[in-house]
């Protein structure tokens, strides 16, 4: 993995040919113990759509969350977007796409909602095409949370898990981060341009693939402790970091088109 400074080869310098997608949690927005503790900071409400006009509109969020979820969190915002890792798919003519079956999951709502309920601390989110068991007010039960839910899985070949930062995710195997990406490269205003993906945890790992495979920017961020293993080929330090990060791109490319002028 290359750190992201510094960058002799100027690839990271904001170019208006970019198309960018954003992962939301640990991105965008800083964790908290639970996902409704979570709130937008107003200066990346107002960042967005500076964001969204300086490239054309060629922008999109990438989240595990809903669509309804993320138009809740980011309103009155309504951007282009892929939520529940790409199960929904809504375009920049404000088109949405959606894959997969609610009740293609409704033999595991019950045991799951037992086993959150079994241990102070577990927390299970129904998203309807997809549940996340979240243990992050309690740790130590990592082990007995993954082992119960691959259990209760088992070999399903139609059914996915994806092991989050405290967070375990099942999931239909109808599409993840990297074919959203790819999804919204096909279409307008994103076709033709260069994407750039930020994100922060193993859930993103498909669209820095998918990012890499495109000749795109993937960017990992990263929440302290060692570097972990990644196909994201730069590295951001946290939220802040990455806020401030993409506050200069549009500060840099309406400069840019300043000195072009007219």
């Amino acid at each position: 993995m290359t750190p992201l400074a510094p960058d002799p080869a100027g690839a990271l310098a904001p170019d208006p040919r970019w198309a960018l997608f954003l992962d939301v949690d640990g991105t965008l927005l800083h964790f908290a113990d639970t996902p409704d503790g979570v709130r937008p900071d107003e200066a990346v409400c107002r960042l967005l759509p500076r964001l969204q006009m300086a490239l054309g509109g060629a922008l999109a969020l990438i989240s595990g969350r809903s669509a309804r979820d993320l138009d809740a969190l980011f309103a009155p915002l309504h951007l282009p977007l892929a939520g529940l890792h790409g199960l929904e798919h809504r375009d920049a003519q404000g088109h949405m796409h959606v894959l997969g079956e609610a009740e293609a999951l409704d033999h595991l709502r019950a045991p799951l909602r037992a086993l959150a309920e079994s241990h102070e601390g577990l927390l299970l989110e129904d998203k309807g095409r997809a549940l996340a068991l979240h243990f992050r007010q309690a740790p130590g039960e990592a082990a007995r949370v993954e082992a119960a839910v691959a259990s209760l899985v088992g070999g399903s070949s139609d059914l996915r898990l994806i092991h989050g930062k405290m967070v375990i995710e099942i999931k239909p195997r109808h599409a993840d981060k990297g074919s959203a990406v790819r999804a919204f490269m096909a279409e307008a205003p994103f076709l033709g341009r260069i994407p750039v993906f930020l994100g922060d945890d193993v859930t993103d790992e498909d669209a820095f693939r998918a990012v890499n495979g495109l000749g795109g920017i993937s960017i990992h961020i990263r929440h302290g402790g060692a570097a972990p293993e990644t196909a994201a080929h730069y590295r951001l330090e946290g939220v802040d970091q990455t806020v401030q990060w993409l506050a200069r791109i549009p500060e840099t490319l309406e400069t840019l088109m300043e000195e072009r002028g007219p």
